[in-house]
């Protein structure tokens, strides 16, 4: 992953950078480490900044659904929904997405 990342950086081809670092943040998470959650978090905070810069909601959608995932396992939910529930509220079509789909239910789960 981090080879992948070095190129797309090296390349200038950021259209994907952003979902490079979800899922290296995904990964980071599955390895279990210590700090593995702090980590994740920093790549998915990361991830969101690039999202916004490249006016990208579909990588800013599955970013804040990480995160929210993520924080919702910290027994953090109140702040995961408020930064999925107004990203998910932007979309005005493709409900039956995957990530749209995801996105409603882990806010369900919210509630």
């Amino acid at each position: 992953m981090d080879d992948a990342l070095a190129r797309c950086e090296a390349r200038d081809e950021l259209w994907y950078l952003a979902e490079l670092l979800r899922i290296n943040g995904e990964l980071i998470l599955l390895a279990d480490a210590s700090d593995g959650a702090a980590a994740a978090e920093a790549h998915f905070g990361r991830v969101l900044d690039c999202a916004h810069g490249q006016d990208e909601l579909s990588w800013e959608l599955r970013a804040s659904t990480s995160l929210a995932r993520l924080w919702r396992g910290q027994h953090r939910a109140a702040e995961a929904r408020k930064l999925l529930g107004p990203v998910y509220g932007r979309f005005s079509e493709g409900f039956m997405t995957a990530d749209l789909q995801r996105a409603k239910n882990l806010l369900e789960q919210l509630d």
